[in-house]
């Protein structure tokens, strides 16, 4: 499954206006998204969750949802891996380990007693 032409990147736009598209909320509650690797021959792609995703409890639903759909809407895509670098172990270069999730337009303080209740 090469897509080695002129439009190498192709790919790779595609992916990343999937994301933009499908999954607005990500950037929308301070999460973020970014392609770590994509092996065109296999067909598959590696996401990296970020930002607010580290310590949401729904991002085992995005992730579930981006890998399902982005195969059915990139037929090139077969495989798609996505996490969000908060394994048990100590993370992986992100931050990882005891990270806290962040919310717009929350700011941090020395004596932080969590996120506040939204009501």
């Amino acid at each position: 499954m090469s897509t080695e032409s002129a439009d190498g990147d192709d790919l790779r736009d595609r992916i990343s206006n999937f994301l933009r598209r499908n999954f607005p909320q990500i950037q929308m509650h301070g999460g973020s998204a970014a392609i770590q690797n994509i092996d065109r021959e296999e067909g598959s792609v590696s996401i990296q969750l970020g930002g607010a995703c580290s310590g949401c409890g729904i991002s085992p639903m995005t992730i579930q949802a981006i890998k399902s759909r982005m195969t059915k809407e990139i037929p090139e895509i077969n495989t798609v891996h996505a996490d969000t670098g908060t394994a048990a172990g100590g993370g992986d270069g992100m931050g990882g380990g005891n990270v806290s999730p962040s919310f717009p337009g929350e700011s941090s303080s020395d004596d932080d007693e969590g996120p506040q209740a939204p009501f």
